[in-house]
């Protein structure tokens, strides 16, 4: 088969290749759709703030499994991993070995004592476990990482499209966080798992339809391959245990693992889903689904990627400079592949940001569901009416809506959208993850520990996080080691390329104090911070342990025996001793022989505790 010709494409052929009315009107139709599902929601009405934020827990499983998939695989997974196997190669893929263990630790490990309590919001239990100062610590790591994350989600797309595109960066920042912010406000968590569900399928279809064309264009799977394994793309099994190599199958599946379940196990984005729905069992199931859904996007992902360097094996964009970051290549591949065939950019546009729109709005509803609950009703103990509680969670959607999109302007500089991201995750998400693992699972931790392991754990973590960040800008960081980047050839370009200026190596500063912390790789953030945060707390409350016998076994997850079934049987028959006895004396705390039973959220917002002999 003969090679595909790879076309000169100028930036202003690019733009007017995407400028078929077919596009826009695509673009466009998405937008709308997404808007008019809000609108649907809003006639319907939301009669009180359990509806606006937990949609009466009347929810099936099929959105609220694609809801799952889409709130944070979004235009992350769909720009970073195809750019990811370009750069990087094919090692990054072993993340989905993870996927299995964080679904079933998010089912049965966490999600019971959930269901349990039934919270509004994740950090109640916190309070319930630890105290209130727990509790809004835990929402102020949550605060922060999900407005980042939100303003990366947008922009980072939003830079890719501009050079292939045309696209305005900030007006199309403005677009997303406007259509989000307007279904999200009248159409309350119903309106966002629907559009999330509408989203998913845009996603998988646009890339679908653009991998299955550039797979037939460079000669199909077998050439893929090839040409990949040709230059070394091909590994899954980097069994190096040095945890300063950036990928590896340690950092990808047990430093994946411990990323991942801050995000499905204790998030609020994600608990507040599993709560929509009536039945324990529902949840089960579409946290067990979502093993297919994100694994396939990853994959689907991952080929395109493949394939992406099999069009662009002798003549890479980068080096020529057609574009500026690695987050731009699969956009520029997008429209060299399908620009002649009206509506499939378009097509590929509204895929990107359903992903974005899917994050943002489910950002939103969560954030306001916790700056209601833990900040202002809890921290600020500010009482309201049902209905005034209902107008100020709307309000706070915008509010965070306005936020998020001014921290766009703080974000622009940061690297690929697939590192950043995931280094947030386990910057801010570890210690809080830290911080439920210990309350779950540890009977005797008290609320020092939990206080000081958290905290400790957060300031450590960001000085790490931070630290490499601030390594890299003042090149210091040695990335050929840790990060090394697979070759690329420019034999084959167009002669017209080849006329760019080469950039002049970066110059190491020598005012930069540079430590070996800050090349850990970022996969590990999250594995560090929980630990940290696990073992402060024990020593912490081993100093005056709780009584777990005065523990509210509700609080404690009922598979604390389980996760402990390989071990000796000596060491399981203590262990099921000591379990017995949790919560025994539980009514001695309360003053009265009663546990308790369930709580519920009164007309003046203040969750009641009701118990029963």
């Amino acid at each position: 088969m003969d090679e595909p010709e790879i076309v000169l494409f100028t930036k202003e052929v690019l733009i007017d290749k995407f400028n078929h009315a077919a596009n826009h009107v695509i673009f466009a139709g998405m937008l709308a759709v997404s808007a008019l599902i809000g609108v649907f929601f809003c006639i319907r009405g939301q009669k009180n703030t359990e509806e606006f934020l937990m949609a009466s827990r009347s929810m099936g499983t099929l959105p609220m499994t694609l809801s799952l998939v889409a709130s944070f695989m979004s235009a992350i997974t769909l720009l970073g991993t195809p750019a990811e196997m370009y750069v990087s190669g094919t090692q990054y893929v072993a993340l989905v070995l993870s996927y299995p263990l964080v679904m079933g630790a998010a089912a049965h490990l966490y999600l019971p004592v959930f269901m349990n309590i039934k919270v509004t919001t994740s950090y109640e239990y916190l309070e319930y476990r630890f105290g209130k100062a727990v509790r809004i610590l835990s929402s102020a790591c949550f605060t922060l990482q999900m407005v980042v994350y939100m303003s990366i989600v947008v922009y980072a797309p939003a830079l890719a499209l501009e050079q292939v595109t045309g696209i305005n960066v900030d007006l199309a920042c403005a677009i997303i966080f406007l259509v989000c912010i307007f279904y999200t406000t009248i159409g309350g968590i119903k309106a966002v798992m629907w559009t999330d569900t509408f989203q998913a399928a845009c996603m998988f279809g646009s890339f679908l339809a653009i991998i299955i064309k550039g797979n037939y264009d460079v000669g199909g799977a077998a050439v893929v391959f090839d040409r990949n394994y040709q230059s070394g793309r091909i590994e899954l099994f980097n069994f190096e245990p040095d945890m300063r190599m950036r990928h590896t199958v340690w950092s990808l599946v047990i430093g994946g693992y411990f990323t991942w379940i801050s995000i499905y196990g204790i998030n609020q984005t994600q608990v507040q889903r599993y709560l929509t729905v009536k039945k324990k069992s529902q949840a089960v199931k579409a946290i067990w689904w979502n093993v297919l859904g994100i694994g396939s996007l990853l994959l689907i992902c991952a080929y395109g990627g493949l394939v992406m360097y099999a069009l662009y094996h002798d003549c890479d964009p980068i080096t020529t400079q057609q574009v500026d970051k690695k987050d731009q290549l699969f956009p520029l591949f997008v429209m060299q592949v399908m620009g002649d065939y009206p509506g499939v950019p378009g097509l590929f546009v509204a895929g990107v940001f359903s992903g974005a729109l899917s994050t943002v709005s489910s950002g939103l509803n969560s954030l306001a569901a916790v700056c209601l609950r833990d900040f202002i009703q809890t921290g600020c103990g500010i009482h309201m009416t049902d209905q005034r509680a209902t107008h100020v969670s709307k309000a706070l959607a915008i509010l965070f809506g306005i936020i998020g999109y001014a921290f766009i302007f703080v974000v622009k500089n940061v690297g690929g959208v697939l590192e950043a991201a995931l280094g947030i995750f386990g910057i801010v998400g570890g210690p809080v993850l830290g911080a439920f693992t210990l309350g779950m699972f540890v009977p005797f931790a008290t609320y020092t520990g939990a206080f000081v392991g958290e905290f400790s754990s957060l300031i450590f973590t960001m000085w790490m996080g931070f630290g490499q960040t601030a390594s890299q800008l003042a090149g210091t960081y040695d990335g050929k080691t840790w990060s090394p980047k697979m070759p690329t050839s420019i034999e084959g370009c167009p002669e017209s390329w080849l006329n760019y200026t080469m950039k002049d190596p970066k110059v190491p500063s020598e005012t930069f104090q540079h430590l070996p912390l800050y090349e850990v790789s970022y996969m590990w953030f999250s594995a560090i911070a929980c630990m940290w945060c696990i073992v402060v707390g024990i020593v912490v409350s081993l100093i005056k342990p709780e009584d777990h016998r005065r523990v509210d076994r509700r609080l404690i997850s009922p598979a604390l025996t389980s996760i402990f079934a390989c071990w000796p049987k000596a060491f399981r028959d203590r262990l099921k001793a000591y379990t017995d006895e949790i919560g025994v004396d539980f009514d001695e705390k309360l003053g009265q022989k009663y546990s308790v039973h369930e709580q519920s959220t009164d007309v003046k917002g203040e969750i009641n505790m009701t118990y029963e002999k």
